[in-house]
């Protein structure tokens, strides 16, 4: 073979090692994107301000490790510079299980608000990589265009190789990846993908590979010895990392277990008593549907409820109504599964729907239902979707004429403004909306509160339990009104704005949200 055959071959093969490159870094950069929002979903939630963070940091690491890469590339940076950097690439990857183990215990006994807990968490643990990936692209770019003059169409391979490994990587992470192994392994996946193209790029360097292998070696063993591996989900989905603890230290007999969804606890139930209502905002909320149930004459109870979780009101509503009829729709299947298994729930008798609560309540029949409830939370916050008058008039459609519509929703006191333009928006469809509580008070604190609404008159101001836990709970409408913004002020929710982040500024901006 002839030296410029040979320098030809030469250069095919390294311009495929360069797309090579770009295209998986690309791909596993977008996985570590993705993988973000759930590893850090147990102690941030999901949320639009978490969301928010993850992608300006991302791209601003990207951007900032273009502009590095581009002076570096111009001042010598070569073949060998690109490997390395895609080595430490690879480490800062599986730094991110050390970084949290050292972040973590800081930042949750800070008092950062929400949206400034999001920024940090995500900027000190995924800042780096996004920066070491972004030099990367320049660097290859450059070195591909002195291997094939024709510039235009280097740069188009490239720009479409990095994005095509973009989508990738989204798709494939957030359609599969997660769910079939979880975060931990698709972070350590990256960490071991960009190795492997180091490698690549620095085969006949054994020294840089022999250094950068020392250096793996000291990161992983750091992160062993904080148990940085370590997944503490009991299931991890698309949707949340699910954990069961044991509560039952709480109780005086028997064996009571909570659920865990992402950071917030979405229900407790008791083994030996169904009944049993740990949470006085899901006592008041089985007291109401009793109190509905009293005034069907005799026919059966016919309820719809938005979530499930731990299942713990349709438990309870089947122990107290062996015959009525129960109607579930809950997003995510592994929560229906793990509240099967190990939660004490049985549903044999009821009917799930494992889809999305609005979508799952237009396909039932109009007026049928006696009650619906609301219980659907992403963090702190009810989707958007499932607040907004649109959605309002479906409910109202689905009730029967005497039926109700329930739900809780988390708002600060003492000016919940969630709760006040959810007020306002209830109104538009029903003659009676009350809100409660168990205590008002004027001192600022983060509460859950239960709305009603029904075209029935309005239940007494003050509500005692008659079963369970001795409580009582109060109307507090009135001392809504009377405190706060005003209610001209308070927009009306329509599914072409229903701006819920900003009416829970209040907790997502303060320490009261976390």
């Amino acid at each position: 073979m002839s030296a410029v055959a040979s320098k030809g071959v030469s250069s095919r093969r390294r311009m495929a090692a360069y797309a090579v490159a770009i295209f998986l870094s690309s791909a596993g950069l977008m996985a570590l994107e993705i993988t973000a929002a759930r590893l850090l979903a147990p102690y941030i939630g999901v949320s639009l301000y978490s969301w928010t963070a993850i992608i300006g940091v991302v791209l601003g690491g990207i951007s900032l490790g273009n502009w590095i890469g581009g002076i570096w590339v111009d001042r010598g940076a070569d073949e060998r510079s690109a490997g390395w950097i895609l080595g430490i690439g690879g480490l800062a990857c599986v730094a991110i299980l050390l970084l949290l183990t050292l972040v973590a215990p800081a930042l949750q006994g800070s008092e950062l608000g929400l949206m400034s807990l999001s920024f940090v968490y995500v900027a000190a643990l995924f800042l780096l990589p996004a920066l070491l990936l972004g030099i990367v692209t320049p660097i290859l770019t450059t070195l591909a265009l002195r291997l094939d003059a024709r510039t235009g169409r280097v740069i188009g391979m490239i720009d479409a190789l990095g994005a095509l490994g973009s989508i990738v990587g989204t798709f494939l992470t957030g359609y599969v990846l997660i769910q079939a192994f979880g975060t931990r392994s698709i972070i350590l996946g990256t960490a071991a993908m960009l190795a492997l193209l180091a490698l690549l790029l620095l085969w006949r360097s054994w020294r840089s590979i022999l250094s950068l292998s020392m250096m793996a070696l000291i990161v992983i063993g750091l992160t062993a010895w904080r148990n940085g591996f370590a997944n503490h989900c009991d299931r991890e989905t698309n949707y949340f990392c699910i954990r069961v603890v044991d509560l039952s230290q709480e109780v005086e007999e028997g064996q009571m277990r909570g659920m865990v969804l992402d950071h917030l606890m979405h229900g407790i139930n008791h083994r030996e008593y169904p009944t049993l209502l740990m949470s006085p905002y899901v006592h008041l909320m089985d007291e109401l549907i009793s109190l509905q149930a009293a005034g069907n004459e005799g026919r059966p109870l016919r309820t719809f409820f938005s979530g499930g979780g731990a299942y713990t009101q349709p438990r309870a509503l089947r122990m107290k109504y062996p015959d009525a009829e129960i109607v579930v729709a809950e997003l995510d299947p592994a929560v229906t599964e793990m509240a099967k298994r190990r939660l004490y729930y049985d549903g044999g008798q009821d009917r799930i729907i494992h889809s999305d609560g609005r979508q799952a309540l237009l396909d039932m029949p109009v007026r049928h239902f006696d009650v619906i409830v609301g219980d659907v939370f992403h963090d702190i916050a009810i989707p958007q979707h499932l607040v907004t008058r649109e959605y309002i008039d479906l409910v109202e459609s689905r009730l029967t004429a005497q039926g109700m519509y329930l739900m809780n929703v988390v708002d600060a006191q003492p000016d919940p403004r969630l709760v006040k333009s959810m007020v306002k928006t209830l109104r538009t469809r029903f003659s009676n909306v009350q809100v409660w509580l168990q205590t008002w008070d004027e001192t600022p604190a983060r509460m859950t509160y239960v709305l009603i609404a029904s075209n029935n008159p309005p239940f007494p101001p003050r509500l005692m339990s008659q079963r369970g836990f001795n409580r009582q709970w109060q109307d507090v409408s009135h001392l809504l009104a009377s405190t706060g913004t005003d209610y001209d002020r308070i927009p009306i929710l329509t599914d072409d704005y229903a701006p819920v982040e900003s009416l829970l500024s209040t907790l997502l901006l303060t320490e009261l949200g976390r």
